[in-house]
């Protein structure tokens, strides 16, 4: 492609200048969340705040918010100003230089940063020019509205992509919107490990992924180097990754036909919000596919872990043995469980045999096979991802409003159908098996029924499933190879999945739009969460030494800090093990707060 057919429609001035508005909004509500930054508070009306902050150089950043629970605000974007302005640096990026200013980033980090910002304002600006209106997004199929999603409600650098050229990213960002086909390719079964459950078998898997006619083409392919076909599994892979990371780092094994390129299969899949997994949009019924991509976002590059990935199956027959043994798991909550019934691994073996190698190099090459959501669906019912509720479109129009005007309920009557939907199964899991999911907006998917929740469906266990390090009779039965995998995190650590996860990182950001757009109290938000935990708690009594061990309602919690973790704890350093969230002060529980406030008052 030419420069001069480079898509640049998008690229306005009114775009940039709003993608930089609101990103600078998400930035100031973010780093006071995170106490980057501490701004006085100069005059409160009506419940919203003046507020400034004042930079060591002088400049002086004014802007209006309104204080959330949890420690939290709502700043209003269009109240900000900058002072002095600088015409030719971003209100965003003046906030980052800013804060390095203070001596808190070093020059490496803010510069990487500052790509990584970047990339997210060119992204927000395509989404702009493109996205629908929320009432067309309530009918849209639960792929395709991924595709119309703006990124991770918190981490401010939310679409950085580090490693995606402009040309990347037009054809494989996911509100792109454009249908993929998967490359494939043979490696010998020297290099390469297949797992699975015990109903599936590798055979099995490449005649339902594979039409016959892509195996024949395939067998002969090998067939024409004078192979055989037997010696080989059939392995797909995303271009990108096979043009940028493949070929190098195996090209020994390459050289020697031990991995071959065999083409692309005719099925389209749609990238989802994590980029690296696609959902099959031509045989909805085959499975969801999980595929490495070298690409930094958010806090980690996207491969796949090969000790994970290869323990996945087993991670599924783990997780669905408590839900098929469980009849308030599997008939009162009707949970859904998204299991990753297959795998292949492919260790690169030089890097493999590096001590301390970056993490990155050891997860290069495999795949996950995840079973299909519309598979787990009635006729009746439509999935969409829990990070849908908080998308708001360019007219301003919460997504989550149309669906309950379309339901019927009022905003309290869905709010206790949400709530009812979401927390039993996490809790139960949690308090009877000392085990969690890390149920964030793209890992818990909501079911509805005529626009109302009615149940959910869990995914993405090879990464996020996690179990308490207490010596819980349930978790006597795992293997000595689960153990050694699986993180096992103390009490607090435990409920942060929950607690954070679910949370912080979603139900606060739902509870202020709704209280913003539907003027439904936050306050009465979260009586509602609590009150269904302590349902939950009265229907099982006998867990009550859990309940208190593993505390939801406590005070406060440990702070952690998604900003922070790039910012100042991590940077760009290329470490060995992935980094985990940051921790930074602790933070009011709204779970506490809201009854003490209702004893006072009464």
């Amino acid at each position: 492609m030419k420069i001069c057919d480079t898509p640049l429609t998008m690229l306005t001035k009114e775009n940039w200048k709003l993608a930089d508005q609101q990103l600078i909004a998400k930035m100031l509500q973010e780093f006071i969340y995170e106490e980057i930054i501490s701004p006085q508070l100069i005059t409160e009306q009506n419940g919203v705040g003046q507020y400034e902050w004042k930079d060591s150089s002088g400049r002086v950043y004014r802007f209006q918010a309104k204080k959330r629970l949890f420690d939290s605000v709502s700043v209003i974007s269009d109240s900000i100003v900058v002072i002095p302005f600088e015409e030719h640096i971003p209100l965003s990026l003046s906030l980052l230089i800013s804060i390095q200013g203070e001596g808190k980033i070093s020059g490496s980090t803010a510069g990487h940063l500052v790509r990584e910002y970047l990339h997210t304002l060119v992204a927000d600006t395509h989404i702009q020019e493109r996205s629908k209106l929320s009432e067309e997004l309530v009918e849209l199929d639960y792929a395709e509205l991924e595709g119309e999603m703006t990124g991770h409600p918190w981490i401010t650098y939310n679409k950085g992509r580090i490693g995606f050229g402009y040309n990347d990213y037009t054809q494989f960002a996911p509100e792109q919107k454009k249908p993929v086909q998967l490359s494939w390719i043979a490696v010998h079964k020297n290099l390469a490990t297949f797992h699975s459950v015990e109903e599936l078998n590798y055979h099995k898997v490449i005649q339902q992924e594979l039409a016959e006619d892509a195996r024949i083409q395939f067998n002969n392919r090998i067939k024409a180097l004078n192979l055989q076909p037997e010696d080989y599994y059939f392995m797909p892979i995303h271009l990108w990754q096979w043009n940028h990371s493949i070929v190098t780092m195996f090209a020994a094994e390459i050289a020697k036909n031990e991995m071959i390129p065999l083409g692309e299969a005719d099925d389209l899949y749609l990238p989802q919000q994590s980029i690296r997994t696609f959902v099959n949009v031509k045989n909805k019924e085959k499975f969801h596919v999980k595929l490495p991509m070298s690409i930094l976002n958010t806090l980690v590059y996207r491969g796949l872990p090969g000790e994970r990935t290869v323990i996945a199956p087993e991670v599924t027959a783990f997780m669905k043995n408590i839900l098929d043994n469980d009849p308030f798991l599997k008939d009162e909550c009707r949970l859904g469980l998204l299991g990753e019934v297959a795998t292949m691994n492919v260790d690169q073996p030089v890097f493999k045999n590096v001590k301390g190698a970056p993490y990155q190099y050891l997860e290069l090459l495999g795949v996950v096979w995840r079973e299909s959501i519309y598979n787990q669906l009635t006729s009746q019912e439509r999935a969409i991802t829990l990070a849908a509720l908080v998308h708001v479109d360019h007219e301003g129009t919460p997504f989550v409003s149309k669906l309950i005007e379309k339901s019927g309920l009022t905003v309290e009557e869905w709010v206790g159908k949400l709530v009812k939907a979401i927390l039993p199964p996490l809790l139960h899991y949690m308090y009877q098996y000392g085990t969690v999911f890390s149920p964030h907006g793209q890992n818990t998917v909501l079911v509805l029924k005529d626009y109302i929740p009615e149940r959910t469906i869990m995914k993405d266990f090879v990464d996020d499933v996690n179990i308490s390090d207490q010596p819980l009779q349930e978790l006597s039965v795992l293997s000595k190879d689960l153990k050694s995998v699986l993180r096992s995190e103390p009490p607090e650590g435990l409920t942060q999945f929950i607690f954070t996860g679910l949370f912080i990182c979603h139900f606060r950001y739902l509870s202020s739009l709704l209280e913003e757009k539907e003027a439904f109290s936050e306050h009465r938000f979260w009586e509602i969460v609590r009150d269904e935990i302590i349902s939950y708690q009265q229907r099982f009594p006998h867990l009550k030494e859990r309940f208190e061990l593993f505390d939801l309602l406590r005070p406060t919690f440990t702070k952690l800090t998604l900003n922070r973790n790039r910012m100042f704890d991590y940077g760009y350093s290329d470490g060995e093990d992935r980094p985990h969230a940051s921790e930074y002060g602790v933070v009011s529980n709204a779970l506490y707060s809201i009854t003490a406030e209702k004893t006072l008052s009464e």
